[in-house]
């Protein structure tokens, strides 16, 4: 890989050997933008990788955890039917019942019917599920504190701010 394009007096990363090498083999057009989007795309593989470490030892994956925190945060009994929490999740319908089954299987969710709506669905914590998700969510914290980069509260201040720009645009297109 062609170093020489990388930036002087910085660190080097994977993505500056690989923007060079475009540079190199394709002088004709522009990488630049995979500087920041390379980056994003390679920092969320490790950031997940992070996490499914962490939420191994609740026997949960990232998606089952996403769902039983959404449920731990809609109030003390977690009841959301199934179109709601797909409003709060990343996740196909498809998606969504396999994951509910098997959490359902694990005995960390129940289904029932809605009290005031009997034809509802309703997806509700059991006190197990509570539990998990509790101690999970403690261990998920620290692992996302120990996995930001050492910056200083302004330059953490300013990611946040720039990342939410970003984020906000694309949930808009």
């Amino acid at each position: 890989m062609n170093t020489t394009d990388a930036p002087t007096n910085a660190i080097t990363d994977v993505i500056d050997l690989l923007l060079a090498d475009w540079r190199e083999t394709r002088p004709d057009l522009d990488p630049s933008s995979l500087a920041v989007v390379g980056r994003v795309i390679v920092l969320a593989r490790h950031l997940e990788q992070s996490v499914g470490k962490a939420l191994e030892k609740y026997k949960l994956t990232l998606g089952q955890f996403d769902i039983l925190a959404t449920l731990r945060r809609h109030g003390p009994k977690g009841r959301l039917t199934p179109s709601e929490l797909l409003g709060s999740v990343m996740l196909s319908s498809g998606g969504m019942t396999a994951r509910l089954d098997k959490l359902e299987a694990a005995a960390l969710i129940a289904r029932g019917s809605d009290a005031d709506d009997r034809r509802k669905v309703v997806i509700e914590l059991t006190p197990k599920g509570k539990r998990v998700i509790d101690a999970a969510t403690a261990t998920r914290f620290e692992e996302a504190k120990a996995s930001q980069p050492k910056l200083s509260p302004e330059e953490l201040e300013t990611l946040e701010g720039l990342l939410r720009k970003w984020l906000v645009r694309v949930q808009t297109i």
